[in-house]
């Protein structure tokens, strides 16, 4: 992309080696470049022995409702202000954001010069509640995203990843003083078809996980449920029992694929298989399952565990009812994990 020159800083997450090598800490692939190369993502890059990363732009922004990120155990019905760059650390077949994720398509677009204050007032000018990095791989561009949602933190944002899970202990560390949330794809639970169709291995977005949920972010984990790909109950049963293993309170969406990008003869998912894996789900202990992307279907409430009231009704990205207060109890006294307030 030929602005990159122009619109890149230099990466802290980086560590110098001799002959003007370096390598990349931002994500898990931890490329390494000699002067003159590029990283995995296209778009962090080595300049005479300095890795350089994108700054100053961004690929637009729009305002979302937090349903839509998706993150349903955070302020339910609350507007964001969501944000995109350009490239990605994976290459999925199935890519929604293909246009500005993959470097040959997104190098025919034009990036929007921005400031991390401007951004800030934005959210705030649309009275959003939170400032989310999403649309590409936002690991990719860190540093940029600490430094608007340093900016979001004096206007008192709560501030969000929408990510593919490829993080480093390092980069988890220096996010931590301003980033809240983060939301995890798990794409599947095979380490052939993540290396085949995504690009990424497995073990590292297993180890991701932990290092998000240990770092002490509010994490929730989609899996988009794609026929013949990932939806069998072996593999839905391995997620569960994964996610179960750490957490039986980690909100889980399983939502539907439709088809797109290197994947259009792949047929939609059915209904049933998302109540199906749901069904697995559960019979693995998790408490907070929901079914996604498919209008009118079940699954998209939240009820609480212990009594079964319906504490938060949702229809599509709209809430309907909220029952949770801002402490994050039903009215049986039982918990709810999330951030309400």
């Amino acid at each position: 992309m030929p602005f990159l020159q122009e619109l890149s800083r230099k990466a802290p997450l980086a560590e110098t080696l001799a002959g003007g090598k370096v390598r990349c800490l931002a994500c898990a692939h931890r490329c390494l470049t000699a002067p003159g190369g590029t990283g995995r993502c296209g778009v962090r890059f080595n300049e005479g022995g300095t890795l350089k990363a994108p700054w100053g732009y961004i690929s637009g922004a729009a305002e979302d409702p937090i349903e839509k990120k998706p993150f349903y155990h955070v302020l339910p019905g609350a507007s964001t202000l969501s944000f995109g760059m350009f490239g990605c650390n994976f290459r999925c077949g199935f890519c929604q954001n293909w246009q500005i994720a993959g470097i040959r398509a997104a190098g025919r677009l034009s990036p929007l010069k921005t400031s991390p204050v401007e951004l800030a007032s934005q959210a705030v000018a649309a009275e959003a509640r939170v400032l989310v990095s999403t649309y590409n791989e936002p690991l990719i561009t860190c540093e940029w995203a600490a430094a608007v949602f340093s900016a979001a933190k004096e206007s008192k944002l709560l501030t969000g990843f929408v990510s593919n899970g490829y993080a480093t202990p390092e980069a988890a560390s220096f996010l931590k003083p301003v980033l809240d949330l983060w939301k995890v794809d798990l794409k599947c639970f095979d380490e052939e078809n993540y290396r085949k169709v995504c690009g990424g291995e497995l073990s590292k977005v297993l180890e991701g996980i932990k290092i998000i949920l240990g770092s002490g972010f509010w994490t929730e984990i989609v899996t988009l449920v794609i026929p013949g790909f990932n939806d069998s109950d072996k593999e839905i049963g391995a997620m569960a029992d994964f996610l179960s293993g750490l957490s039986k309170d980690i909100p889980w969406h399983l939502t539907a694929f439709h088809p797109d990008y290197l994947m259009t003869g792949t047929p939609p998912t059915p209904q049933d298989t998302l109540y199906r894996a749901r069904e697995i789900a559960a019979s693995k202990g998790m408490r907070y399952v929901y079914c996604g992307n498919i209008p009118g279907a079940a699954g998209q409430d939240t009820v609480c565990p212990s009594c079964g009231l319906e504490l938060i009704k949702r229809e599509g990205f709209s809430v309907k009812r909220n029952l949770i207060g801002e402490k994050g109890t039903c009215a049986c006294g039982a918990n709810i994990p999330g951030v309400w307030a």
